[in-house]
Order: structure tokens, then C-alpha cells, then sequence
């Protein structure tokens, strides 16, 4: 059995690694920035990588046909993303970054980017074990 006050338990580490990606400020940071909520943030991270088809887009977001649809919807009304026919599905549409959207997304990616406070203040050796130790947990 293992010791939840252990820093070498699995369960407490990967409480701090989560906590680190998911709760850090740059979620905050890139929402202020945009004006949006960070679902939002990440549908148009999506569409800015590449056109897709709403029910694609659904897909990759793990989320229903319905929701997506208001997402992009919003996202179209504030000039950053648009639909097309598809060429050769005519029940499908193709949702395209705008230049806005484009600029936006490559805006909330610098802000996402930045490394928090933390991890750019470890030292070389600490950041290197700390590769080494990611590197390991890749898929």
C-alpha cells in the first residue's frame, strides 16, 4: 500500500502534474485575452489548424453536435471563424479560420506556450531530469 504523504507516490505525483497543466494560469491568461471561455479557446485552436467539418469538429472535442454547433456560432459572430459548403457533401459544412481567427489562435498558442513561472525558474539540472523523466511517460 502506498503513503499518500510518499513524494514518491504515482497518485500525489500525477495530482501535481495535473494540477500544473490544467489548473495553471495560462487558462486564465489566454481567456482574458480573448474575451472567451477556454472550450472556445480550444474550438478555435482546432479550427485554426486546419478547416474541418462540424461533426469532425464535435469529435475532436468530445463534445455534442448541438453544443459545437453554438460554439461556432459565436466564434462566426465575433469575425473568427466561417462556414462553407462542403464540395461534396452539401449536408456538410466546412468551418475556416478567419485571418482574425487565425491571428487569435496563434495569440491564445504564444500565450498557452509560455512555460509557467515554476518550471522557467528550475535550474538546468532539475530541467533536464525533468525531460529525461517526461520523455518516459510519452505514449
Amino acid at each position: 500500500m502506498t503513503d499518500p504523504n510518499d513524494p514518491a507516490d504515482p497518485t500525489r505525483v500525477w495530482s501535481a502534474m495535473r494540477a500544473l497543466v490544467l489548473d495553471n494560469d495560462r487558462r486564465r491568461e489566454v481567456c482574458d485575452a480573448l474575451g472567451m471561455s477556454f472550450f472556445r479557446v480550444k474550438a478555435l485552436r482546432r479550427i485554426a489548424a486546419s478547416p474541418i467539418k462540424l461533426g469532425d469538429l464535435a469529435a475532436d472535442l468530445m463534445t455534442d453536435r448541438p453544443y459545437t454547433t453554438l460554439v461556432v456560432d459565436d466564434l462566426a459572430r465575433r469575425g473568427l471563424v466561417e462556414r462553407t459548403p462542403h464540395p461534396t457533401d452539401r449536408r456538410s459544412k466546412i468551418v475556416t479560420a478567419t485571418p482574425a481567427g487565425a491571428a487569435a489562435a496563434e495569440e491564445a498558442e504564444r500565450i498557452l506556450g509560455t512555460p509557467p513561472t515554476a518550471l522557467r525558474e528550475l535550474d538546468e539540472a532539475d530541467l533536464a531530469v525533468l525531460q529525461r523523466v517526461m520523455t518516459k511517460l510519452e505514449p
